[in-house]
């Protein structure tokens, strides 16, 4: 292997090295749990008794299943108005609207 050869591949492992570790932050960034922001199915996890856990929510919003989202968005995700115009919000606790009948 030519010195050229050899050095192109040393920039190239360090230029991988770094933007890996530009991307690191992004990924590790803090996650809090978001309640009855998640369509039916599509939950992190806890649905309520007698589920096991992701993706075992079975209506849209449902208010004691939980997603992952950015720390500190929970109350800013848009929802649409529950069916009597009241709005509809995430909360960092279990809620008690939209359950399963």
């Amino acid at each position: 292997m030519s010195n050229t050869t050899k050095t192109l591949a040393i920039a190239g492992a360090v230029a991988a090295a770094m933007a890996a570790s530009l991307s690191t932050p992004a990924a590790a960034q803090a996650q809090e749990k978001c309640y009855g922001v998640s369509l039916a199915g599509e939950n992190d996890c806890a649905a309520g008794p007698g589920t096991t856990c992701a993706g075992t929510s079975t209506v849209d919003y449902q208010g004691n299943a939980w997603t992952l989202v950015p720390a500190g968005t929970c109350a800013d995700i848009e929802l649409p108005a529950m069916a009597d115009g009241t709005a509809r919000e995430g909360s960092l606790e279990e809620l008690a609207r939209d359950l399963p009948a």
